[in-house]
């Protein structure tokens, strides 16, 4: 890590494609972070449990081939999977207006847009990784994806509705404890980011320190 990095900071728009209204994060994280500690500040700030697979995929200029960073594991269709901890975030992120997709849950499939707005001077004072803006709330962790998440917004305005009661008794027994949940609330000073190298500890090793 060179000197000039513990001074800068990479400020990142983040949001959720094929949602209307759009559910948005702005974040500034340190220029020092690699991909692994950029995840769990995406996870973070937008809301997820970090309980499934992701990638960050880069597709070059001029190459069929698709760079994919994430987790390595069992991998198929001859992707071979980078660790996101080994590979510094500015190797890829180098200028603003770079675009970067991250995918979360590849079940339910959550496609977000990483976009590069700036790289800045680190504020005196200021600690960092930080959510400045953003709007709309997370959907529900393992609602079923878009499809699923507007069904339950549906279901949620209908009362009589024959799944509403459900509904509500799913999104009160879940982990994240959902109920009342609304859709249209976000407040960036409510976020709390995880320390980036005890989570991987956690995920990898079992060691809750």
């Amino acid at each position: 890590m060179t000197k000039k990095k513990n001074h800068l900071v990479y400020q990142f728009k983040v949001y959720l494609t094929e949602i209307d209204p759009l559910i948005w994060r702005r974040i500034q994280v340190p220029a020092r972070y690699n991909f692994w500690d950029l995840h769990v500040a995406i996870q973070d700030a937008m809301g997820w449990v970090d309980y499934h697979l992701h990638a960050f995929r880069i597709r070059q200029k001029h190459k069929r081939k698709t760079i994919e960073i994430g987790i390595p594991g069992d991998e198929w269709d001859d992707t071979t999977v980078a660790p996101g901890w080994e590979i510094p975030v500015d190797k890829y992120f180098t200028e603003p207006g770079q675009v970067i997709e991250y995918e979360y849950d590849f079940g339910d499939g959550w496609y977000h847009e990483v976009l590069l707005e700036a790289i800045i001077l680190k504020e005196k004072g200021v600690k960092y990784p930080r959510c400045i803006e953003g709007e709309r709330a997370c959907p529900p962790e393992d609602c079923g994806g878009i499809p699923g998440y507007y069904q339950l917004l549906d279901i949620l305005k209908d009362p009589a509705h024959p799944e509403y009661e459900e509904n509500i008794s799913w999104l009160k027994g879940h982990v994240r404890k959902y109920h009342p949940y609304n859709p249209d609330e976000f407040i960036p000073e409510k976020v709390h980011f995880d320390n980036p190298k005890q989570r991987w500890r956690i995920a990898f090793t079992q060691e809750d320190i």
